[in-house]
C-alpha cells in the first residue's frame, strides 16, 4: 500500500491563520477543563456537556501543529493514514462540538421552560450517558469514513493531504450537512422557546437576573452553528476553492467555546462551593418563578 503524500506548494495564509487559531485555543481550553474539573466538580449536566466540548476542542488543537506544517511548507512528512488520521480530528471535532453545543441548549430549554416536570431527567448520571453516547456515535461514523479513505489511498498514486474528493466520500458525504440542519433547527427552537418564556412567564426581578445570561448562551450558540458550523458542513458537497477557508472558520470553534462556559455557568471563577451553592440557588428561584407563572 501506498503510504506517500503529495506535495503542494506553501500557503502561508492557512498556516498563519490555523497558527493562531492554536495559539488561542490551547491556553483556552486548557484552563477552562482545569476550571470545570476543578471548581465545578462535574455536578450539573452543562458541567458534563462542557467538559467533553473542551476535550473534543483539544483534541482538534493538538492536531493544528502539523496543518501548520503543511500549509508553511507544502510538504507533508508523515504516511497518509496518519493525514487521515488528523482529517479525522477535525471531522470529529465539528460533529461532536455541534452535538455538545445542541445538548447545552436542551438542558438550558428543559431547565427554563419545563424546570419541575424535566428534574429528573436533567441529572449528573444521564448526561454522562448522553456524553457516552455521543462520542459512540462519532467513533462508529468514523468506520466507513476510514474505510473510504483507505481506498483512496490504494486508487491514487500520490493522494495529497487534506484535499479529500467530494466523490470519493460516496453517500458519507451527506450525513455532515443533514446533521448541521438537523442541530441547527433544534438550537433555533429551543431559542425561540425559551425567549418566549422569559418574556412572558417571569417577572421583572427575574428577567433582570436571568436573562441577560440565559439568552447569552443561545445567542452565542446560533452564531457558532452559523460561522462555524454551517457553511463548511455545506462547503463539503462542491470543495470549491475556498473550501479551505470555511474549514478555517470552522477551527475558529475551539477558540469561542470557552466564552459559551463563562456565559453558561454561574460564578464560573468563584470557588466550587460558592459557585455551586450560588448556581443551585439561582436555578431553584427560577423554577419556582416559571412553575408558578406557567400555573
Amino acid at each position: 500500500m501506498n503510504n506517500s503524500v503529495n506535495t503542494i506548494g506553501p500557503q502561508l495564509g492557512y498556516a498563519v491563520g490555523f497558527g493562531s487559531v492554536m495559539v488561542l485555543g490551547l491556553p483556552l481550553n486548557a484552563v477552562a477543563l482545569w476550571i470545570l474539573l476543578r471548581r465545578h466538580s462535574l455536578k450539573s449536566p452543562s458541567a458534563v456537556f462542557m467538559v467533553n466540548l473542551a476535550i473534543s476542542d483539544l483534541l482538534l488543537v493538538i492536531s493544528l501543529p502539523m496543518r501548520v506544517y503543511f500549509y508553511a511548507t507544502g510538504t507533508w512528512p508523515l504516511s497518509f493514514t496518519a493525514c487521515s488520521w488528523i482529517t479525522m480530528l477535525f471531522v470529529n471535532n465539528i460533529r461532536s462540538s455541534s452535538i455538545f453545543i445542541t445538548f447545552i441548549s436542551i438542558d438550558r430549554l428543559l431547565a427554563v421552560v419545563y424546570p419541575l416536570r424535566t428534574r429528573y431527567l436533567r441529572t449528573t448520571s444521564n448526561a454522562w450517558k448522553s456524553a457516552v453516547l455521543i462520542w459512540i456515535f462519532v467513533t462508529v461514523v468514523n468506520i466507513p469514513e476510514r474505510i473510504i479513505f483507505s481506498q483512496r489511498n490504494k486508487n491514487e498514486s500520490t493522494p495529497t493531504c487534506f484535499q479529500f474528493d467530494k466523490h470519493s466520500l460516496k453517500g458519507m458525504v451527506y450525513l455532515q450537512p443533514v446533521l448541521m440542519f438537523i442541530l441547527l433547527t433544534i438550537n433555533i427552537v429551543s431559542t425561540a422557546l425559551v425567549s418566549w418564556t422569559l418574556r412572558r412567564h417571569l417577572t421583572d426581578s427575574a428577567r433582570i437576573n436571568n436573562k441577560m445570561n440565559v439568552m447569552v448562551i443561545f445567542a452565542m450558540n446560533l452564531v457558532m452553528f452559523t460561522i462555524c458550523f454551517v457553511p463548511v458542513s455545506i462547503g463539503v458537497l462542491n470543495r470549491k476553492p475556498e473550501f479551505l477557508s470555511l474549514v478555517w472558520l470552522a477551527s475558529l470553534n475551539c477558540c469561542l467555546d470557552p466564552l459559551l462556559y463563562y456565559f453558561s455557568l454561574d460564578s464560573f471563577w468563584k470557588k466550587k462551593e460558592d459557585a455551586d451553592s450560588g448556581s443551585v440557588q439561582r436555578e431553584q428561584n427560577l423554577s419556582i418563578i416559571t412553575s408558578r407563572a406557567q400555573q
